[in-house]
């Protein structure tokens, strides 16, 4: 989905090789999301995306996923869940663990964040593998929403994340590698 804008976004992405370990190429968004006019246009684009669509919540997997789907929440009027991990929250949870690039890791949400009337994007910064999402979208979908989408400001298309989903969920990325 990538235009001129976010061409301008994607050249203020930092590359980090070898971090966290070698052989991996981090693509660091806090580069672009520091400036200013670089995260007006994130926050455009997701409204765009989603702004027809009778969004009622947005859920932002922690931590730099609270960053853009509270700019999502807040441009579509929708409420803003956040996923965190264990002992975060203060209520009761439900959780999933799953593996990741790095190892095993379990998400959270509250039992009462989401219901059956809700419509939900399910949003994070990145996706590389999908494990984090796609453990996600089991605890959204364990809720019973009326519908759910998943967005990702990058998308690191060589690791093939989507296949960590079914083929029926709605993915979209506003930039892909």
């Amino acid at each position: 989905m990538e235009n001129k804008k976010m061409e301008q976004v994607k050249s203020l992405i930092r590359d980090i090789p070898d971090f966290p370990q070698k052989g991996i190429l981090f693509r660091d968004l806090t580069t672009a999301l520091k400036d200013g006019g670089a995260l007006k246009v994130i926050g455009s684009e997701l409204k765009e995306l989603y702004k027809d669509l009778g969004v009622t919540k947005v859920v932002g997997i922690e931590a730099r996923g609270f960053i853009g789907g509270s700019i999502l929440a807040y441009e579509l009027n929708a409420g803003f869940v956040p996923l965190r991990k264990p002992g975060k929250l203060p209520a009761d949870t439900i959780s999933k663990t799953y593996d990741k690039e790095y190892g095993t890791d379990t998400i959270e949400i509250h039992r009462d964040a989401i219901d059956e009337n809700d419509v939900v994007v399910l949003h994070d910064d990145l996706l590389a593998t999908g494990g984090t999402m796609a453990a996600a979208y089991e605890l959204v979908k364990s809720l019973n929403p009326k519908k759910i989408y998943i967005n990702f400001v990058v998308e690191l298309s060589a690791l093939e994340g989507r296949k960590a989903f079914p083929a029926d969920a709605e993915i979209t990325s506003l930039i892909v590698y």
